[in-house]
């Protein structure tokens, strides 16, 4: 194993070590030469992508970049990595700000469905992952995956109920989802809300399917 060493980069090229000018990513130590490399894919037991590496010019020129792993860490490369990771700082950044207002907005939410009740407060509907996304783009307009909203069992009981939305990962608000019977609304006013789906025995068990997917 290498001691660690302070290396002085240069070009040593009569005959480029790596086939092609790679002029200031090569250093040496005696008669052993290493070149500076940024990783283009993950390498096991090396880094991912992004990383900036010394490794031995041998398993450079025969193993990393044939398979273009890797490429040589000049300073046009560098400058082109840096611009990289400034402009992918920039999107998480935007990618971020958008979750976090989306977030807000879906704090504010309630949402109210009408089911059937019949005797003993049996309810002939119920309220699914799919019917939240729905009203959530039909009223609020904002479009969001039903595989992201975590119900496990559609809800069956009236009442009210705070429902989470995973948009990232450390983002999860939660909207308010209210049930209602449609006996207790006075004629008229339930026009603009909307109706649970109704249950069968062969509806149900697909839903449920539909949901653990």
């Amino acid at each position: 194993m290498l001691k660690d060493t302070v290396y002085s980069y240069k070009c040593v090229r009569d005959d480029c070590v790596l086939n092609a000018c790679i002029c200031g990513a090569v250093k040496q130590e005696g008669a052993r030469v290493k070149v500076k490399v940024i990783l283009l894919h993950e390498v096991p037991g090396l880094g991912k992508p992004g990383d900036v590496k010394d490794v031995a010019n041998g398993y450079a020129r025969n193993y990393l970049l044939p398979r273009q792993l890797v490429t040589a860490a000049t300073g046009m490369e560098m400058d082109r990595l840096r611009e990289r990771v400034a402009a992918a700082q920039r999107r998480v950044q935007k990618q971020r700000a958008t979750n976090e207002g989306l977030a807000a907005q879906l704090e504010a939410v309630t949402l109210t469905f009408a089911v059937r009740v019949g005797q003993g407060d049996r309810l002939y509907g119920s309220v699914t992952s799919q019917n939240i996304a729905d009203a959530l783009q039909e009223q609020e307009g904002l479009s969001v995956d039903r595989r992201v909203i975590q119900l496990r069992d559609p809800l069956r009981q009236l009442g009210d109920f705070e429902v989470g939305i995973r948009i990232a990962q450390g983002v999860e608000p939660r909207v308010k989802v209210r049930i209602v019977s449609t006996e207790s609304l006075a004629a008229g006013e339930a026009t603009d809300i909307p109706a649970a789906e109704s249950i069968d025995s062969d509806s149900a068990e697909s839903e449920e399917e539909a949901e653990e997917e």
